[in-house]
């Protein structure tokens, strides 16, 4: 099959979003396919061309990856180096080239690739791609919303609230927060933006950092606890994985610095327990109408009682992510994985 696969774009998650993009193109040409990874923002060639042939050398017009940077990217900086100084968030020919493609892999995570927007668009142009649709994909990426559309699946989440922007110094309509607890933005991804605060002071702080990269927040209570994920496949929940920081937690630079975290798969907790975990990833991924692949968090408290943190409709694909450590636990290994991705969805199209 003639892939694009599409990285990059303009969230915070963008350096991990081309470290996914760059192992799936590999892993799709290992497969025999042939595929261009693109920027999604900024395109290919700025120039009209004949585009004839062009997966036949798509290694050569693909973007060329480096290694992830400690920080967030500076998501300005990149809005003014486009040298056509559009406002159009897809670059140079990327509608083409999607078009001209059996199937588009969508490699970007967070903000205009994980929210539904990138995924509206390409149901509206005819464009068939990887992954869920539109509409789990919004309701998963806003935390808050999550919470408030699984209330009636008994999936267990931290108490918390939602803080506005323009709604943070107004009384009557924010809650108080209950120390210690942990603010994070709403939409956010990578615990970018994440903090964990134990008084007001810090939480005053904590809302500045967040509110940096969202209008919106999420305040959680803090559960201390172990962590884990629950990749969900066509609906079927993978092995259990915990993660165990090797210092703080499960933050930007101990997610995508090797060796920062030790991951665990399957994890050493009790058969119960696993199966109670990956019993609520299933439900999460069923009552957002989750019908490919996602991953979901979780902690666990020391009373062996579990709390879902998040859905991810869009994991990670990067050397240390956890949704292919977990598929290599039952022997499905990166090449297959991203095979099975796409055969789950092209199902869809099949269907419609």
């Amino acid at each position: 099959m003639n892939i694009v696969v599409l990285a990059g774009g303009l969230s915070t998650e963008r350096d991990v979003s081309f470290k996914s993009g760059d192992l799936i193109a590999k892993a799709l040409r290992q497969n025999g396919h042939k595929v261009i990874l693109l920027d999604v923002f900024m395109g290919y060639s700025d120039k009209e061309e004949d585009l004839t042939g062009i997966f036949e050398r798509g290694a050569t017009v693909s973007v060329k990856v480096g290694n992830i940077p400690t920080d967030a990217p500076d998501i300005l900086a990149i809005k003014k180096s486009r040298e056509d100084k559009s406002d159009n968030f897809f670059g140079p020919n990327v509608i083409r080239l999607c078009q001209m493609a059996d199937i588009v892999f969508i490699g970007l995570h967070g903000e205009n690739g994980e929210d539904g927007r990138i995924q509206a668009a390409f149901d509206l142009l005819g464009v068939k791609y990887t992954g869920n649709d539109y509409i789990s994909s919004a309701i998963a990426m806003d935390k808050g919303m999550t919470k408030e559309f699984l209330r009636g699946y008994d999936v267990p989440f931290p108490g918390g609230f939602s803080v506005k922007k323009q709604e943070r110094f107004d009384e009557s309509s924010v809650d108080s927060p209950r120390f210690p607890c942990v603010v994070k933005p709403s939409c956010g991804g990578s615990s970018i933006g994440v903090s964990i605060v134990n008084n007001i002071m810090e939480y005053e702080y904590a809302l500045d950092e967040a509110f940096r990269w969202e209008n919106e927040v999420v305040v959680e209570d803090y559960i201390e606890g172990r962590e884990f994920s629950v990749g969900v496949i066509d609906g079927v929940a993978l092995p259990v994985i915990e993660i165990v920081p090797k210092e703080g937690f499960y933050d930007y630079k101990n997610k995508y610095k090797k060796g920062a975290a030790d991951e665990i798969c399957p994890a050493d907790i009790p058969d119960e327990t696993s199966s109670r975990m990956q019993i609520y990833a299933e439900r999460v991924a069923a009552g957002l109408g989750i019908d490919t692949y996602a991953r979901m968090d979780f902690i666990l408290d020391k009373n062996n009682e579990i709390y879902c943190l998040e859905a991810n409709t869009l994991p990670g694909m990067t050397p240390t992510s956890l949704l292919p450590q977990e598929a290599a636990c039952i022997g499905i290994d990166y090449p297959d994985l991203c095979e099975e991705i796409i055969k789950i969805s092209l199902r869809r199209y099949k269907r419609s």
